[in-house]
């Protein structure tokens, strides 16, 4: 058996193996962000399907602005933390471990139970169109700009979910700072054109998520498993690239870590892919080079590639997301040697929702 299938110590926690279901929004919370008995059946398939780590949809943390999606899971009261004590339960029960992921939607905001005007670091549209998937709205909203007042808030909303998550149960956190999503956008001269201490220079767009990271570490202890997933694309805008290059990725991977992250999870749409205009350095390159902070590797890893990257990344957890999409099992199919089917996208229409998915899993069956 490959030593990818082995038990293995990440960070503090001990794993079944070394994969990990990325994390993918598929909006069926209900109405009021509660997680429910849908999503506790779908998290725990994964489970049942052999990962090692389940790493959440990203789930709001205020009632203010940070919610994107409609449907979208929250975890900023009792009811919604109560609904994923169910869901971690349920994982840990079928043997994995599981890790919320946390979410400011920032200006790439669709929908909100609370608010109808979204807040970002300037007032800066996405680039393309919203994803049709995740919702009906045709054109982006331009975002309020915000103060620091409003910086404080949402920083103060990511401590009170961590905080939320680790009464929930969940074995860790990964804060999301990536994809377009609001720290993303703060480390972005496409979406931040700011002139206060949270704009301009790299280390002053960097201050928000040492600042956040910080905060959670506080709030969580030193022993609570807590990373940052990071990229430099967003979810509209796959080819950004930050100004600083290869310097300033890795100038925001030290700082995370010394800030109190445990890992770095690097996603791109191929993991091996030269994510700079010099060089041949990936994003997971400069993490691994950088060290001292765990690694969690995400794009294009598959039932071919995973060998490679497994020997390439000795002590990576390797995030699958659209081939776990197809096979929740994906993980036993790999040990059984059966066939892994590829993802069809009719199952994410006309909405990426579960009972979407359902369905047109019936209709695969029938």
């Amino acid at each position: 058996m490959s030593d990818v299938m082995q038990s293995t110590r990440f960070t503090n926690l001990t794993l079944a193996n070394r994969f990990a279901l990325a994390p993918m929004t598929r909006t069926s919370a209900e109405p009021d962000g509660t997680p429910n008995e849908l999503m506790a059946d779908h998290y725990e398939a994964y489970a049942r399907g052999g990962f090692g780590l389940l790493i959440t949809e990203g789930t709001y943390t205020d009632d203010d602005a940070s919610q994107g999606y409609a449907n979208q899971p929250g975890i900023i009261n009792d009811a919604q933390r109560d609904g994923w004590k169910a869901i971690v339960d349920r994982v840990h029960a079928a043997g994995s471990k599981i890790f919320v992921q946390l979410m400011h939607a920032g200006a790439q905001f669709q929908a909100s139970h609370y608010t109808d005007q979204p807040k970002a670091p300037s007032a800066v549209l996405p680039k393309g169109e919203p994803l049709s998937f995740y919702g009906d709205q045709t054109e982006w909203q331009t975002p309020a700009v915000m103060t620091q007042a409003d910086i404080k808030a949402a920083i103060r909303g990511f401590v009170q979910s961590a905080e939320n998550a680790k009464a929930a149960g969940f074995d860790g956190i990964e804060l999301h700072g990536a994809n377009g999503y609001l720290l993303n956008q703060f480390l972005s001269t496409h979406f931040n054109h700011r002139d206060d201490e949270y704009g301009g220079s790299l280390e002053n767009r960097l201050r928000i998520v040492v600042e956040t990271i910080k905060a959670v570490r506080d709030a969580v202890g030193n022993e609570f498993t807590l990373g940052i997933r990071l990229s430099q694309g967003t979810v509209t805008d796959p080819d950004y690239q930050l100004p600083e290059g290869e310097s300033g990725f890795r100038q925001i991977v030290e700082a995370a870590r010394d800030a109190g992250a445990d890992f770095i999870h690097t996603t791109d749409g191929d993991v091996r892919r030269a994510a700079f205009v010099e060089g041949e350095k990936s994003l997971a390159d400069v993490v691994r080079d950088v060290g001292g902070v765990a690694l969690i590797i995400n794009g294009g890893i598959d039932e071919t590639s995973h060998p490679d990257l497994a020997a390439q990344y000795p002590d990576a957890l390797l995030a699958v997301g659209k081939k776990a999409l197809a096979n929740p099992d994906f993980v036993q199919r790999l040990k059984d040697g059966k066939e892994i089917d590829d993802l069809d996208f009719a199952m994410l229409q006309p909405k990426a929702t579960l009972r979407n998915e359902l369905e047109w899993r019936r209709k695969q069956a029938a």
